[in-house]
């Protein structure tokens, strides 16, 4: 069996997005997607985009993706990676592939310099966190993701 990993290319979109809201199902959030196509494409092909989507396939059909981009630490000074979505497809598990789309982000991060590279895992998902642990990522457990969205992220723009 071969495994390969590939930048996606426009032609991709809806396979990005399906894999988007495979996602959302396996952790519970599919009411949260409202992306579209056009959406997809827009945020990883317009000019200028700095948001990124590895593509794994396994013998030629579609594993697992990954979407990431660049985001900047001041403490170090530098840019690093944040990965958005990790995710392989329930029958492609077990085969390395996850590990292979995180090597060739930390390939990445090496090729640019930048020092680290970060994601957020929900609590509840312990066979992720175990496989994070396994590769020597630190769980934060002192930091909590903060989101301000709808209603009351438009009331803070509202706001004085």
């Amino acid at each position: 069996m071969a495994l390969s990993i590939r930048p996606a290319r426009s032609c991709d979109v809806s396979l990005v997005l399906k894999l988007i809201r495979e996602l959302a199902d396996y952790e519970k959030l599919s009411d949260k997607v409202d992306a579209t196509e056009a959406v997809i494409e827009a945020a990883l092909f317009s000019p200028g985009s700095t948001t990124r989507c590895e593509l794994a396939e396994w013998d030629g059909e579609v594993a697992g993706q990954a979407i990431w981009f660049s985001n900047f630490s001041t403490f170090r000074g530098r840019s690093g990676l944040y990965l958005e979505d990790l995710y392989v497809r329930p029958a492609f598990r077990g085969r390395g592939i996850g590990r292979a789309l995180l090597a060739r982000l930390a390939r990445e991060c090496a090729t640019r310099g930048w020092p680290r590279m970060e994601w957020a895992v929900l609590d509840w998902n312990q066979p992720a966190i175990d496989f994070y642990r396994t590769l020597g990522a630190e769980i934060a457990s002192d930091w909590r993701l903060c989101r301000l969205d709808g209603a009351a992220l438009a009331a803070l723009a509202e706001g004085d």
